[in-house]
């Protein structure tokens, strides 16, 4: 679903003659909790949605529009924020606790230290 409304959004864009932007994603992830009429939120759903979009990042598919070119995606949340008001949905779509213990594992684990995730990343000295 996530390709499908980015595609949309490039569709849209093209037709308000906008051809040469490029569609980022700056946040998408799942709650791993919530609160009772918050179904949806399980740490299965989050591991499924989480580890299918690392997948394919590390596959370097791009969207049915551009199957070719790497969709640029962030990842919300690093950490869950137990001290955020709202529902508990919003305390709970990081991929660790605040203490850096894993919530679940959707894949990250088995990549080690090296990855054409982090193939761009600089490394700053402390």
């Amino acid at each position: 679903m996530l390709y499908a409304q980015v595609d949309a959004v490039t569709f849209a864009m093209a037709r308000m003659g906008y051809v040469s932007i490029e569609v980022r994603v700056s946040e998408t992830g799942w709650p791993s909790r919530g609160d009772p009429d918050e179904t949806g939120s399980t740490v299965e759903n989050a591991a499924i949605y989480n580890g299918n979009l690392l997948r394919r990042q590390l596959k370097n598919e791009g969207t049915p529009l551009r199957p070719n070119k790497r969709l640029e995606v962030y990842v919300f949340a690093l950490f869950n924020e137990d001290m955020k008001p709202g529902p508990t949905s919003e305390r709970n779509y990081g991929l660790l606790q605040p203490d850096g213990t894993m919530v679940y594992n959707c894949g990250l684990s088995e990549l080690g230290s090296t990855s054409s995730l982090t193939s761009n990343a600089t490394q700053v000295k402390a």
